[in-house]
């Protein structure tokens, strides 16, 4: 009877680990990524990677106004364009804006470098040239921005506070509801609609066309810009701003599928710049693309949840 027994036990040992080994067998299938969540996750993986990278916007230390005439800059708090303390000389030397041109002047055996090689003297393009001329020393990296009649020195500091405790981003999980086919309709001519920014300031962007799609039945639209070829770039809001997600606006970008038909994916909206940096110079969505709707999919708050 106790044999009976004792192998009756011995039984329902096996028994069970082998229903143990099952079970768990089958929560891993359960967890098995869709194609559609692993494509979202590995997106969101490059959006880490950029997160990381030394230029990331994270590094974006000062936003500096010029003033006409000449702007000492270097770590001394006599500068008017003054750096972290401890990153760079004392005095460099100057900007100089004169006639919407930005001139810098760096002192003897100053350090400043520009595309590898000592400046002394030289007139540096703007980001509206067609691409900044980059000075560096150290581990700071400055060139010259302009933003309506006005001019500034963008600065990115390697060493960061914002930059060093980066702790990752966070997502509302992949979501197939909010991938939705859109319809482009071209506005023609372009549209030239005038977009307000986080500094105050309005700049005019040409909108080639609107987006219609439908969610749950109920039909909504995006002004779209332009962007890369063949895609479509967004600056909207939506019941989740403010909430969830980044009070002043989410970007996005769609790709053209075949005719008018645009690949609109929510899951991958993110944050602007001015989530992380307050040194950035955000546009702000037209009110055409304040959507009533809540839109729970892309990137959350930074910091949220972290």
């Amino acid at each position: 009877m106790r044999r009976i027994f004792a192998d009756g036990l011995l039984g329902l040992f096996f028994m069970s680990v082998v229903l143990s080994f099952n079970c768990g067998r089958e929560q891993k299938k359960s967890k098995a990524l869709t194609p559609f969540a692993n494509a979202e996750m590995e997106w969101r993986k490059e959006r880490d990677v950029k997160m990381k990278a030394p230029t990331s916007w994270l590094t974006i230390a000062g936003l500096l106004w010029l003033g006409e005439g000449e702007n000492g800059f270097g770590s001394a708090p006599q500068n008017k364009i003054k750096l972290p303390e401890g990153s760079a000389p004392e005095f460099i030397g100057k900007f100089i804006l004169n006639n919407n041109k930005v001139t810098v002047e760096a002192n003897e055996n100053s350090g400043l470098t520009c595309s590898g090689k000592s400046v002394k003297k030289m007139t540096l393009k703007s980001d509206m040239d067609g691409g900044a001329d980059i000075l560096a020393i150290n581990d700071l990296r400055m060139w010259v921005i302009k933003r309506g009649d006005r001019f500034a020195i963008r600065l990115r500091d390697l060493n960061a506070a914002a930059y060093k405790n980066y702790k990752g981003l966070n997502f509302f999980p992949p979501n197939e509801r909010f991938r939705l086919k859109g319809e482009f309709v071209h506005y023609i001519p372009a549209k030239m609609i005038e977009v307000g920014t986080e500094i105050g300031t309005t700049v005019k962007m040409a909108s080639p066309g609107y987006v219609k799609f439908a969610i749950d039945g109920k039909e909504y639209q995006l002004d779209a810009f332009d962007s890369q070829p063949g895609e479509l770039s967004f600056i909207f809001r939506d019941g989740t701003s403010g909430i969830e997600t980044y009070g002043a606006s989410r970007f996005m970008e769609a790709k053209f599928l075949a005719d008018s038909t645009v690949d609109l994916n929510f899951n991958r909206a993110y944050n602007p710049p001015c989530a992380y940096t307050p040194f950035a110079t955000c546009p702000l969505p037209p009110p055409e693309n304040n959507l009533t709707v809540k839109i729970e999919a892309g990137e959350k708050k930074y910091g949220e949840g972290h």
